[in-house]
């Protein structure tokens, strides 16, 4: 009889798991972004150091970076604030 249900489950089973792993997946990748951000920031700030770019080619491309970080900063607290009250 177990195996029966085993037989029979099996594509539900199959098909949790794989969504599962999409969802651990975009998680990772979420995370990685603002750690993507912040190293090009970084590497932003190397770069006016080093006088490869202008105080202006530098100015408009924080701006970009940071507008990114506060958009990924919100959409985290968000995203954390949901989980925390599912809880």
């Amino acid at each position: 009889m177990l195996l029966v249900d085993d037989i029979l489950l099996s594509p539900v089973t199959s098909v949790l798991w794989l969504f599962k792993e999409i969802y651990k997946n975009a998680e990772a990748e979420r995370d990685n972004e603002g750690k993507i951000i912040t190293q090009e920031l970084s590497e932003l700030y190397m770069m006016l150091e080093t006088g490869r770019i202008t105080e202006a080619e530098f100015d408009a491309q924080e701006s970009g970076l940071l507008d990114r970080l506060d958009a990924f900063n919100e959409r985290y607290a968000d995203k954390s604030a949901e989980e925390e009250d599912a809880k």
